[in-house]
């Protein structure tokens, strides 16, 4: 019994002692923490005090995490002297647009003060991270949670804090987007932007149209694998919400100080809607073309007359909302009515982005709408077309969101412009006085895949854990007194490749962390270093939440770098922490320990593992094909994009690695609208008889091949010789191939490859308008 009784004893003080040494490990970092010494238990004697029926959200969100993840509730009562949870919104202070709150924990209980009732509630996610986590059960005695003593103020540094999901490419039900929801919550972010129209699908009822939920909500099959996919599945697949479902949500959304944006996509991404209603297009009889692998239930359709249908694929799509009849505008304005009804935001996004004119050129009701209005071309068709929207939403005391193409052909006066292709319509909107939301593809479109090896399919592109904790959203091109017009920034979540709530908790953890702090904590407060160690303890919140989230934030960092003397490829790789250990794995062969620099002289293929609490916690595939070109010097003249400079600049086109897949992988270098010229120095004079050019061709991503690849040879590096060219495509996996130049025997010291970019896309192209890009990921010289 003694025995018994001692141990109790020492677990008690054990569990003391390590509340106070628990580092307090919030995200978003607060503006101030001050730690006391003391600590303070949570039991289900404690009582949640509040007084104010508003307040009574927060109260109710707080039981709720301790019911799902503690397994208790505490009782809520209008006052009590000790041993109490208080919350408390202090009415008389006017701060608008500042959710300030104060924390502080004793001995008595814990106290939140906020300015306003989100602060309050933005007091309570504060707390929820200072809960000790399953992983800490020494501090979970008889349901007691221990929390230190501590005294947090805090305050947003952004009025807009937001995060995206589309639902039109793939659907998710009411339940998943309430969890979603929550977890924006969790992380005081307060704006949720609900994409629901696509090409691929409409998903919100409007009674006024019924055929919107008929027709318009599913498509007969969905392309199987990355655009242009390798079949249709030919399975029907839709949903769409209901007005009481999207009562339901918004609701939700409401009691966690969470606002929700409808976007209602025009006059482009139109394709869903103009199937249930053919007579939007300026061409209704015109059959829609679906670009790759259309599914046999289309074929069928459109053999028996029906002309028009819902995209199965990805892409941008000719067929738009026509700008020239009435009974369009008549027909958004009544969808926008039912809209309103059924979401107070005093913001309605009304998309304004990939909106191809080819159709307005040729339709001659759109022809008559610009000559009657005295508008110079289509852009300004699509600026007529937004600002009669706006001016509709002005008048039922709304405010219109647009996408950076907004600008384009005169920016609708009181509109609110989301910069995503870049940050350069952003700064162009604020310094015209606009309030601007920044979402730039780079690093806020968490489609992106965040590991260099692309563990699942994605659009393309690389935006890694530290690239959006870096992010800064006002741009050091904007003038200080334009810096106001910035009201924040979100992530988008386009889902082509997430067909599954568990990909997009996967795509959004734990980025989403990340932006949090970008948009809640103020820049100077802001520690990369600090936030990792912060991270350690968010992934135990992830496990008890049961996220799938992903752990790419352990990659090694591998660099893949030529030899000094230019004969070969050194390699090595650093871990994000020490914790574990670096292996080389080969084929057919036990793994053993990988010491850098490992260097390449010969075709290779073999993994680097990195194993941490025993654990593989990142696999790293490569595989070197070498030819004469291989780790050779290597310049080119024009700087690819940002988004795709390739894992080595231009050493990636010498490197050995062939990219295995699309864009996802890093291996490859992308162009807008200029050419591709590299020059190799192969060190010393070689023959050689064929040069060769790894590309991709995927129009519907506006890729497309070079007109040409030139190739020159020169003994001297100043006087080139032209040698062959060539404008031939051999594809090896799916949009990606090879273009070879052949010819006699040459032998030189130096090798220009030129690849013409096609320039401007051809109208009724995909892009069409639009500079072309230009991929490479290898040159190989035999």
């Amino acid at each position: 019994m003694y025995n018994i009784f001692f141990a109790i004893i020492l677990f008690l003080i054990s569990a003391v002692a390590q509340a106070q040494n628990l580092p307090i490990n919030i995200i978003p970092q607060p503006v101030s923490v001050q730690r006391g010494n003391g600590n303070f238990t949570i039991s289900k004697k404690t009582v949640i005090a509040v007084r104010d029926e508003e307040d009574k959200k927060a109260a109710h969100f707080f039981n709720s995490y301790l019911k799902q993840f503690y397994g208790f509730e505490l009782d809520i009562d209008k006052q009590e002297s000790k041993n109490y949870i208080r919350i408390n919104t202090r009415k008389f202070i006017q701060a608008p647009g500042k959710d300030a709150y104060q924390m502080e924990i004793n001995n008595d209980g814990v106290s939140i003060d906020g300015d306003t009732y989100a602060g309050s509630f933005y007091g309570i996610q504060s707390l929820i991270q200072l809960l000790p986590l399953p992983a800490e059960r020494t501090q979970l005695i008889q349901q007691n949670l221990i929390v230190p003593h501590v005294t947090i103020r805090d305050e947003p540094r952004f009025n807009y804090r937001g995060m995206h999901l589309d639902v039109g490419r793939h659907f998710f039900n009411v339940a998943f987007i309430k969890k979603y929801i929550d977890y924006l919550a969790l992380h005081k972010m307060n704006f949720f932007h609900w994409h629901l129209t696509e090409d691929q699908g409409w998903r919100i009822e409007i009674k006024k149209y019924p055929a919107l939920i008929q027709t318009a909500a599913f498509r007969d099959g969905t392309i199987i694998g990355r655009y242009p996919g390798i079949a249709n599945d030919n399975t029907r697949y839709g949903g769409y919400y209901t007005h009481e479902e999207i009562r339901e949500v918004v609701q939700y959304a409401t009691s966690r100080h969470i606002t929700v944006i409808p976007e209602i996509e025009m006059p482009g991404h139109s394709s869903a809607a103009i199937a249930a209603y053919p007579w939007l297009s300026c061409f209704p009889e015109k059959p829609t073309t679906i670009p790759t692998h259309p599914s046999k239930e289309s074929k069928i359709k459109q053999a028996n007359g029906v002309n028009k249908l819902v995209q199965e694929t990805w892409g941008v799509f000719e067929d738009v909302y026509c700008a020239g009849k009435d009974s369009t505008f008549v027909f958004l304005e009544d969808v926008l009515d039912e809209v309103l009804e059924l979401f107070p935001s005093k913001y309605i996004h009304i998309g304004g982005d990939e909106s191809p004119k080819a159709h307005w050129k040729k339709c001659p009701q759109c022809q008559e709408r610009i000559k009657k209005e005295g508008l110079k071309d289509e852009h300004h068709l699509q600026s007529y077309f937004v600002q009669r929207i706006e001016k509709y939403l002005n008048a039922k005391g709304r405010i219109l969101i647009g996408w950076d193409e907004i600008l384009e052909g005169g920016l609708a006066p009181n509109a609110v412009v989301m910069s995503w292709r870049g940050e350069k319509g952003g700064i162009e909107a604020a310094k015209q006085d606009h309030q601007v939301i920044m979402t730039p593809q780079k690093p806020v479109y968490f489609d992106h895949t965040q590991t260099r090896t692309e563990d699942s399919v994605v659009i393309g592109g690389y935006n890694n854990l530290e690239s959006v904790y870096n992010y800064e959203p006002v741009p050091k091109e904007l003038p200080e007194e334009k810096e106001k017009f910035v009201l924040g920034a979100q992530a988008n979540v386009w889902t082509e490749y997430m067909r599954y709530p568990s990909k997009v908790e996967y795509m959004v953890f734990p980025r989403m962390s990340a932006l949090s702090e970008v948009l809640w904590t103020s820049r100077d407060n802001r520690n990369w270093n600090a936030f990792e160690q912060k991270l350690m303890m968010q992934f135990k919140r992830f496990d008890l939440w049961k996220v799938h989230y992903s752990k790419a934030y352990f990659d090694l960092k591998v660099s893949i770098q030529p030899t000094k003397n230019f004969n070969g490829v050194s390699i090595t790789a650093e871990p994000r922490d020490n914790s574990g250990m670096i292996q080389l794995v080969k084929k057919g062969q036990s793994a053993e320990k990988f010491s850098s620099p490992f260097l390449i002289k010969n075709t290779s293929d073999f993994e680097i593992h990195y194993v941490r609490e025993q654990q593989v916690v990142n696999k790293v595939p490569l595989a070197f094909s070498f030819n004469k070109a291989t780790g050779k010097k290597i310049s080119i003249t024009k700087t690819p994009n940002s988004m795709y400079p390739g894992q080595a600049g231009a050493f990636s086109l010498v490197n050995g690695i062939v990219a295995p897949r699309g864009l996802g992988y890093p291996d490859w270098m992308g162009w807008i609208g200029d050419d591709v010229e590299a020059l190799i120095d192969l060190g010393k004079k070689n023959s050689f008889s064929t040069v060769k050019l790894h590309t991709i061709d995927q129009n519907g991503s506006w890729i497309y091949l070079p007109k040409s690849v030139e190739v020159y040879s020169s003994n001297d590096g100043k006087k080139f010789t032209l040698v062959g060219r060539t404008s031939d495509f051999v594809k090896s996996e799916g949009t990606l191939g090879w273009m070879t130049v052949k010819f006699p025997i040459k032998s030189a010291r130096y090798i220009k490859v030129i690849a013409k970019n096609n320039g401007i896309i051809a109208e009724g192209k995909p892009g069409g308008g639009s500079k072309a890009w230009i991929f490479a990921s290898e040159i190989q010289v035999n």
